[in-house]
């Protein structure tokens, strides 16, 4: 017989663990069957330490009597050396490796088929929803599939090939308890309390070690396929399954890891190369949806494009006109209605749903309080209420001009997307061009927003045009080159176009009429028309009820000239648009603020006048701070 060297010596205790490790692995039993059991927080830890106690007490007696007693060729060749010393017979020892081992077998039987169907009723693997029984009802179907499996084992006629396998996945599970010890300590969940008044984070870190250092000192090969098939494992579960009513201890670290995260990011104003953008999506301000319809379909794909590859935060939001107190359970449906919508549409974001007594007022409240730190989100949009004046809802313009205002006020960005219901999904590719007209400083979001859409497949195919608005007594050529070198600065590939514009004050100063320059005398006209009737409406009811001319409780000054000077820079603006821009996938146009003072329906006619047979148009209002910066 050759000596024994270290090697050899490390290899046989390696192998001889990983085939003996699954004849010690009864600490677990009493939690396998914790159901059958009156008080498992005092039954468990008692019996499970004191069964261990006994079974290691006795497994070191026997090493030390079989070492006295045999010399060490008989322990190497005599597998059945236990019944050669056997008294008074060897049969004893037979009969008790015989019941020993239908004991264990019959424990095994009856503890994994109720492990396995406590898994499928959690609805952790969706795979194993066969196994699942009521309460109180035996596990028949869980019972016949573990016998089966272990009769497949047993037929192959050598167990000592399945035993290391066994072996890994036992270790695999108490690295797996112990780790979710020690995560739990780690982050100090307020319901983590154990009851075991000597446990230790370290100690649950060790075991775990330990766990996995023992596997591959067995077999690094069948502890690499462990681990992978435990990874997927629980990719599956991730992907697939159900959160049950017991908690996930990763939820606790993903929420410390946030508040981390939070505090890292602090309360200081962003830099321009770290700004993203975290739209608040206004999800039913005044679209015609059915009451089942949480959201306009396309306002999810629309904020995906705001998103380089779909990454980033979009909170979803809408307002229950109504009583809080009334309507608190609707809101709660709602939201989970809104939140099942966002996971279909494959957004990432989050649902809200709050209940005002106004509109107005819900968004105000929204606009103040959504989010945390440098995690508020810094981008309004919605879509442009293109029915107001077809089903005559008269609260539109008021309310829209408070939201617009509003974020005036906190500072927030605004995207009215014009022509919602022919946004392109993912799959309708645009061709043709992304035009922006560039009238006034907004930090650069337009110029953003445009090289966010080409990241998107349905706009990959267009280009960029720039149109910077001029008056006639500006140098086109010089504003071209300072514009160019801007584009070029900021790495951004576009053709640029300057237009020169003929202002208000040269428009009255030749005496020309709008029909001479263009043709869009009908609507400019109906406009002034509509303004004037409503002003006429306006003042009656102000001469009636012997007070100044007031909407929504707030005075309003009217200047006509200042109104005809809005009429005609919006209708020169969309005749320059449709003259440019008819065939463009997308038009972005600066949003012109709310003029002080004037009435809400005159700015709505504005801005029907701007967006006059354009198909789509992005108005936007940007920031008085930079989103786009030279330095990388």
């Amino acid at each position: 017989m050759e000596p024994w060297t270290m090697n050899s010596l490390g290899g046989i205790t390696c192998a001889l663990v990983g085939l003996f490790f699954p004849a010690v692995t009864g600490i677990m039993a009493g939690s396998n069957r914790s159901a059958s059991l009156k008080d498992t927080q005092r039954s468990i830890p008692i019996g499970t330490l004191s069964a261990t106690l006994t079974t290691t007490a006795m497994y070191l007696f026997s090493v030390l009597l079989f070492g006295a007693l045999a010399t060490r060729e008989e322990l190497l060749t005599d597998r059945l050396l236990t019944a050669t010393v056997a008294w008074p017979a060897p049969a004893v020892i037979y009969i008790g490796i015989i019941l020993s081992t239908l004991g264990a077998a019959l424990q095994s039987l009856t503890g994994a088929p109720r492990l396995l169907a406590a898994i499928a009723n959690d609805d952790i693997l969706p795979v194993l929803n066969y196994f699942k029984v009521s309460e109180g009802s035996e596990p028949h179907a869980a019972t016949l599939f573990t016998a089966f499996i272990c009769i497949c084992c047993v037929v192959i006629g050598n167990l000592d090939l399945i035993t290391p396998t066994i072996t890994m996945f036992f270790l695999l599970c108490y690295a797996g308890v112990n780790l979710s010890c020690f995560l739990l300590d780690l982050l100090d969940a307020p319901s983590w309390r154990p009851r075991w008044k000597f446990h230790h984070w370290s100690l649950s870190l060790v075991g775990a070690l330990l766990c996995v250092v023992i596997m591959f000192l067995i077999s690094w090969s069948f502890t690499v396929v462990s681990l992978a098939l435990a990874s997927l494992i629980y990719y599956y579960v991730s992907i697939k399954g159900k959160a049950g009513d017991w908690g996930d201890g990763f939820k606790s670290a993903y929420f410390q890891l946030a508040l981390r995260s939070l505090r890292s990011l602090g309360a200081n104003q962003v830099h321009p190369k770290n700004w993203y953008p975290i739209p608040l999506v206004f999800c039913r301000p005044w679209g015609k949806l059915p009451e089942n319809v949480p959201c306009h379909p396309k306002l999810a794909d629309f904020a995906n494009c705001m998103k380089k590859k779909g990454r980033g935060m979009s909170i979803f939001v809408s307002i229950i006109d109504g009583d809080y107190h009334e309507l608190a359970e609707d809101a709660k449906t709602a939201c989970r209605q809104l939140d099942a919508y966002i996971d279909y549409k494959r957004c990432e974001g989050v649902a809200e749903i709050i209940v005002a007594p106004t509109m107005s007022d819900g968004f105000r409240s929204i606009v103040q309080t959504m989010g945390l730190g440098n995690l508020k989100p810094n981008i309004v949009v919605m879509r442009y209420p293109e029915i107001w004046r077809r089903e005559n809802l008269t609260q539109i313009p008021s309310t829209f001009v408070s939201i617009i205002n509003d974020c005036i006020i906190a500072n927030k960005a605004v995207v009215i997307v014009k022509g919602l219901d022919e946004w392109p999904n993912e799959y309708q590719r645009q061709y043709g061009t992304i035009d922006l007209y560039w009238i006034v400083r907004d930090g650069g979001l337009m110029l953003l927003l445009s090289q966010l859409l080409l990241t998107k497949e349905s706009f990959e195919s267009c280009k960029i045009q720039v149109f910077c608005i001029s008056e006639e007594d500006t140098d086109a050529e010089e504003l071209k080159a300072d514009v160019k070198k801007f584009l070029y600065d900021l790495r951004m590939q576009a053709e640029v176009i300057v237009v020169t514009m003929k202002s208000w004050e040269s428009h009255m100063e030749s005496s020309s009429t709008v029909a001479q320059q263009d043709d869009s005398h009908e609507a400019y006209t109906s406009a002034q028309q509509r303004i004037r009737m409503y002003l006429d409406e306006m003042k009656e009811t102000a001469q009636r009820e012997r007070h100044p001319l007031m909407e929504n409780g707030r005075q309003v000054v009217v200047n006509e000239q200042k109104v005809d000077k809005f009429l005609y820079t919006m209708l020169k603006l969309n005749s320059t648009i449709l003259r440019y821009s008819r065939m463009a996938a997308v038009v972005l146009v600066s949003l012109p603020p709310p003029p002080l003072n004037h009435p809400s329906y005159f700015y709505m006619e504005y801005m029907d006048l701007l967006v006059e047979n354009v198909p789509r148009m992005l108005i936007v209002r940007g920031y008085t701070r930079d989103v786009v910066t030279f330095f990388t």
